[in-house]
């Protein structure tokens, strides 16, 4: 597996830099979740990282590799790709099924 050493920006590994294992596109993960284990024993705290640009080129405007910001919010976004045809995606108030809705022009 091929990995790159990835700076990371904030919270509590503000100035780190880690080896990242890359995926099959050549780029880091979009988030990356570190556990903490509570040293009483409870559940661990999940630190939540995002990708983020780290530089781009002067010249030609190109991308420059890669940086990890924290995100003390956890992660708010949806982090999971969701198909046009899963359920709970659809944008129009269509209720499914093969026949559409209803146009305005008709």
């Amino acid at each position: 597996m091929k990995s790159e050493d990835t700076p990371f920006v904030g919270g509590p590994l503000d100035g780190r830099v880690l080896p990242v294992l890359l995926g099959i596109t050549g780029h880091p993960p979009k988030t990356y979740r570190i556990p903490v284990p509570d040293p009483d024993g409870g559940k661990p705290t999940v630190l939540v990282y995002r990708r983020v640009q780290a530089a781009i080129s002067k010249r030609l405007g190109l991308h420059q590799g890669w940086k990890y910001e924290y995100a003390p919010d956890g992660d708010t976004s949806e982090s999971r790709f969701k198909l046009p045809w899963s359920p709970g995606t659809r944008k129009g108030g269509s209720s499914g099924g093969a026949t559409p809705g209803g146009n305005a022009d008709e």
